[in-house]
């Protein structure tokens, strides 16, 4: 995935990059063409960090509705010659996903391009997939045809087409196909089902890994290959050593935790924090004064999962450690501390926006920790957080906290979450922004109208409205 430009906070073409509420409020009294450029900016150019968790298309979707915008620049950029030169599913994932959403509002437009793009595009399943929620059975049939013809009719044509229905995300086209009476259709597709059935079945018989029996030391080994391959498997083999190691083994594993190998070293120290081994936080702490940067980040992983009184009273030593433990004793107690970590809590939350910036992954934990101890003077840092941060979870967590510590968030941020692109922060908003602002109102009764709309936004928007309220 490439790593996007983001433009800054207050400009248009950055507020619909992070997917802001103002984005959207910003876009509607902008030039159209203006706004359609940023528009078409964000859906080609996908601006998401991680876009396996964070939204944008029902967002961006919706705008294009309300802008009554064309999809020329989408389809051109579908049917581009570069389609089949760049495959990856960033190129063209976020314009299929919105080109879906434009269907299911009833953009016939959208299902053309969907169907043409399904029958030619490189990222042909993705679209295959959104025609599979949104199509009726004769449009997704007639695709039969040209998806099988992109899998030739030998060996490895046919373990291609294994592998497509098996992994499929929507099954039901390829239910649909197994029905058509042609040989070449219906025939193939059942085989290809049925091969698909039958290699998952022989993965599952030759399992890899460790098996009942092994010895400490086994497991030991098998962490430190993983590692030499480049596969992390220090998680998992803590888990082993719950089963294989009895108490005769801890001086091993206890030996291993100072001197052993990398896979060695993390695969203890996660298993000793895990057991709230009375040696664990001395140990984490020399992992991370002489470790290497696995060992290090492992270790610092390890203690953060502790649950102990003990690392907690610990972490409030190590807070102010200009190092990855003192940054993990701050996440520490913004999850498990009380009221009398606020202090340090707020520390690291402005140490680690000063010093690593708005998109900080530390910020996450440490904008919930200030949340959940109510600290108040944090709110201009949350503020900050907020308007800045190119993630759309980091700016809903964000939104969240402000709720608990900003007395403003009502009349302020509140109103604009109701535009956000994230479920949660619009389902937040929904339930505290104040309905004095006419546009509140307004759009609570849209989302409540809206069939795209997710249930648990609709619940909290119709918590809002009193019985003498429609909502139509």
């Amino acid at each position: 995935m490439f790593d996007p430009v983001i433009a800054p906070s207050g400009t248009l073409l950055g507020l619909l990059q992070r997917g802001r509420g103002d984005g959207t409020l910003h876009a509607l009294t902008a030039p159209r063409a203006e706004a359609l450029a940023a528009l078409n900016h964000c859906v080609l150019r996908d601006p998401r960090h991680d876009w396996q968790v964070e939204n944008r298309s029902l967002y961006y979707a919706r705008l294009f509705l309300d802008l009554n915008g064309e999809l020329d620049a989408v389809e051109a950029h579908l049917f581009d010659p570069e389609d089949h030169l760049d495959t990856e599913e960033s190129r063209t994932g976020l314009a299929l996903a919105v080109l879906g959403h434009l269907a299911s509002y009833g953009r016939r437009d959208a299902l053309d391009l969907l169907r043409r793009y399904a029958a030619r595009g490189a990222n042909w399943a993705w679209a295959l997939d959104e025609l599979a929620l949104r199509d009726d059975d004769a449009g997704l049939r007639a695709l039969a045809a040209p998806v099988l013809a992109r899998f030739p009719a030998d060996a490895e044509g046919e373990a291609e087409l294994a592998a497509a229905v098996r992994d499929a995300f929507e099954p039901r086209p390829w239910r649909l196909w197994a029905e058509d009476p042609r040989e070449a259709i219906g025939a193939r597709v059942r085989a290809a089902h049925e091969a698909g059935c039958f290699d998952r079945w022989q993965r599952q018989m030759r399992p890899t890994g460790p098996r009942p029996g092994w010895s400490v030391r086994a497991v030991f080994e098998w962490a430190q290959q993983g590692l030499d391959r480049g596969a992390a498997l220090h998680v998992p083999a803590a888990r082993c050593l719950v089963a294989v190691a009895g108490p005769e083994d801890r001086p091993e594993i206890v030996r291993a935790a100072r001197t052993g190998t990398d896979g060695a070293r993390c695969t203890a120290l996660r298993y000793l924090a895990d057991s709230s081994d009375p040696e664990a936080l001395a140990l984490i702490e020399a992992a991370v004064a002489d470790g290497t940067t696995v060992v290090v980040d492992a270790a610092v992983d390890a203690f953060e999962r502790m649950r102990s009184i003990a690392a907690v009273d610990r972490a409030r030593g190590w807070a102010q450690r200009p190092d990855a433990l003192g940054a993990a004793a701050g996440r520490m107690l913004a999850c498990r501390g009380g009221a009398q970590d606020s202090p340090l809590v707020l520390g690291a939350l402005r140490e680690a926006v000063r010093g690593e910036g708005p998109d900080a992954p530390t910020l996450w934990t440490l904008v919930d920790g200030a949340g959940r101890l109510g600290i108040a003077c944090a709110a201009p840092v949350l503020r900050h957080v907020y308007r800045e941060t190119a993630s759309s979870h980091l700016r809903g967590r964000a939104a969240r906290a402000l709720a608990a510590t900003d007395p403003s968030f009502a009349t302020g941020f509140a109103v604009e979450c109701l535009w956000d692109c994230e479920e949660t922060t619009r389902e937040l908003a929904a339930r505290h922004a104040e309905t004095g602002d006419t546009r509140v109102v307004e759009r609570l009764r849209r989302l409540a109208a809206d069939p795209a709309e997710e249930d648990e936004v609709q619940t909290a928007v119709r918590s809002r409205f009193g019985p003498d309220m429609t909502t139509g």
